[in-house]
């Protein structure tokens, strides 16, 4: 499991835009968040308030990312949807939520799963984790990372 102050595991990653990111070493402050899937309700809040936000962290410096497990095409979907400003990365193979300690046991209704745990990351231009968000909640998330991102980029 990824903790604040570790280092971002060494692998690259395809983000919808086309765009690719060493996440050991990404060249600029990176917020990766992890969703549990494309156009469900929350996730579709959480991608919203990110796009909302978008020229803002652009402001600061910083590139956003979301990852689900969800499959591209599932992603160019999502994204033409609701028309969102951060790129998608998926994880099929589940190597990035499993490097970063978010495909989680949980339990609904007594039932026990695998699932993805909400959480967010931001990462230092050289792939140090600066701060850790787990069990997410959507409302007022994408704000409270927007200003560790300001705080970061004025260290």
């Amino acid at each position: 499991m990824i903790d604040e102050g570790d280092k971002a595991p060494a692998m690259t990653v395809q983000a919808s835009d086309g765009g690719s990111v060493n996440l050991a070493s990404p060249g600029q402050p990176l917020v990766l968040y992890f969703y549990p899937k494309d156009d469900t309700s929350g996730c579709t809040r959480e991608a919203q308030d990110f796009t909302a936000l978008a020229g803002e962290f652009q402001k600061a410096g910083t590139k956003v990312i979301g990852v689900s497990r969800d499959p591209m095409k599932a992603h160019e979907k999502f994204i033409g949807k609701y028309n969102l400003a951060v790129p998608l990365v998926s994880d099929e193979d589940g190597r990035i939520s499993d490097a970063f300690g978010t495909w989680v046991q949980k339990s609904m209704y007594g039932r026990k799963y695998m699932g993805m745990e909400r959480s967010t990351f931001l990462i230092a231009a050289d792939g140090r984790v600066l701060k850790a968000w787990r069990k997410v909640k959507v409302p007022g998330h994408a704000e409270e990372v927007l200003d560790a991102a300001r705080e970061a980029a004025s260290a």
